[in-house]
């Protein structure tokens, strides 16, 4: 690789590690201790690797991962209820076709769709922990009712009031992560909530297995029991969320200390992430001017096709491999634990090699090869290893966000990506069932080629951002002024040539 390359990876240079005095770029350890206090102008200390930081986040931590983790458990379990729901009595028990089945997990994504434009304003404008709180009982509430369903229609409805609901938590929770943590830490964040997904359908899966020995407990069929549980959890996680949820980084319940006052305002100054209520149409549009911003989206679409359609068909697909209908509920087991690898060995390699998009490439190559072997191979135990191996995109997805996350400034701006990838993510989950039609069951063959067509676009996709990205790096890196930036300015990172982009 060139060395212009690799000079805008390893310079170790952070939004407000860039505004040192007299615009040179060093690494001693004296300039590394100083930056700017944007608030009284006056030169601070920088908390950055201190024990006081360590302990401030551990304190975050505390609070952030178990509670996400929870909501990012449900919301999966919640979504994913219907590719449960044939082995527990579903489509027997509603007389749903294939087609039928499938447009009800279509109609999931068409909610989520729907709701990212108001969520676009919303989120400017309201406290980000009780909003999401607020939704998770609404979203628990419609699915207890969709245990309720008798027909189609009914239960068509419902999912998709299920995803219109749904539609705001992850767009939610990555804006939450951005503004507690610095972009160095943000990689292991997004990968923490993709992660949380994989082991929500691997323990999602053996819920859904204790489910099916109920034998209809109390003239109640399995899958409305998996219905009512469910939403039950989600309505009570959603109290919890309002009340406990730590949206901002000197949020009261962290009791914060003076120290990690100035360690909370240091960490927002790096992170660039200042919440502005100024809806800022000027961002729009330059994001919208962006080729980043069509690549990002592209690529995101491209990789959600293959969550979409094998989320909605696993336990179809895998029952079409010859197992029966008890051992492909256990076998999403390993499926779940194979996304989550997935992400975990996404967010390895980026963490070591501090190359956020060789490392989502890599990934996209595993899910390839994946995808290869369930179109090349007509049958056998194999075709299992593919299935599994084609999960590994879920790890580039999660890598795809922490290059949102990292690399857009201005609040507006960020919002306005995170909602557009929530939009890509939809549709691509939306035509992925669609393209799993009946007549070519159990191989699915247009559907899964048309998924291996996908990961090679997103692919595609990553290194075109990366040439772009790195071309910019070495301009700015050569150009700079030694001016200070004001983050509280909420500058755009077009605007701000103080910033680097992590690749």
């Amino acid at each position: 690789m060139p060395t212009h390359y690799e000079t805008s990876e390893k310079e170790e240079i952070h939004y407000t590690e860039d505004v040192r005095q007299g615009g040179s770029v060093t690494s001693t350890e004296e300039e590394k201790k100083a930056t700017v206090n944007i608030d009284n102008g006056e030169a601070v200390k920088s908390y950055e690797g201190t024990p006081e930081e360590k302990a401030y986040v551990r304190k975050l931590n505390w609070w952030i991962l178990p509670l996400v983790g929870l909501i990012i458990f449900v919301q999966f379990c919640d979504k994913a209820s219907l590719s449960v729901g044939p082995v527990l009595g579903l489509n027997a028990d509603l007389g749903l076709t294939g087609t039928q089945f499938s447009l009800a997990g279509s109609l999931f994504y068409l909610g989520h769709l729907v709701y990212q434009v108001p969520n676009q304003f919303i989120l400017q404008r309201v406290p980000h922990a009780k909003y999401l709180g607020f939704l998770l009982v609404i979203w628990g509430l419609v699915m207890g009712a969709t245990a309720a369903c008798t027909t189609f229609p009914q239960f068509a409805a419902c999912r998709f009031l299920l995803g219109l609901f749904e539609a705001a938590a992850m767009p939610t929770l990555y804006l939450i992560t951005a503004t507690l943590y610095r972009r160095k830490e943000q990689a292991m964040l997004f990968g923490y909530i993709t992660l949380c997904n994989g082991v929500g359908a691997a323990i999602g899966s053996a819920i859904a297995f204790g489910f099916a020995h109920l034998d209809n407990a109390r003239g109640i069929e399995n899958w409305r029991w998996n219905h009512i549980v469910f939403g039950s959890l989600t309505v009570f996680l959603g109290i919890v969320t309002w009340f406990c949820l730590i949206d901002q980084p000197d949020h009261k319940l962290l009791r914060l200390t003076e120290t990690e006052k100035l360690i909370a305002k240091d960490r927002t100054r790096d992170n660039a992430v200042v919440k502005n209520r100024v809806y800022k149409y000027n961002q729009i549009w330059e994001a919208l001017k962006e080729s980043r911003y069509w690549l990002l989206m592209i690529g995101g679409l491209m990789i959600s096709l293959q969550n979409g359609g094998m989320l909605v068909f696993s336990t179809t697909f895998v029952l079409g491999l010859g197992f029966s209908p008890m051992e492909s509920l256990l076998l999403q087991i390993p499926s779940g634990m194979a996304s989550a690898l997935g992400v975990f060995v996404a967010v390895f390699l980026a963490h070591k090699t501090r190359q956020l998009i060789w490392s989502a490439m890599f990934m996209l190559s595993i899910g390839i090869v994946g995808l290869i072997i369930l179109c090349a191979i007509p049958d056998g135990a194999i075709k299992l290893l593919g299935y599994y191996l084609s999960w590994a995109g879920t790890g580039s997805y999660a890598l795809l966000v922490t290059l949102i996350g990292n690399n857009v400034k201005g609040y507006t701006k960020k919002i306005f990506y995170n909602s557009s990838i929530m939009v890509a993510y939809t549709v691509g989950n939306f035509i992925g069932p669609l393209m799993m039609v009946d007549h070519q069951a159990p191989r699915y063959l247009g559907g899964v080629g048309g998924f291996l067509g996908g990961f090679f676009v997103a692919f595609c996709c990553y290194f075109l951002i990366r040439i772009q990205g790195a071309r910019v790096n070495r301009k700015r890196l050569a150009n700079k002024t030694g001016e200070e930036t004001d983050v509280y300015l909420d500058l755009t990172d077009k605007e701000d040539k103080n910033f680097i982009f992590r690749l």
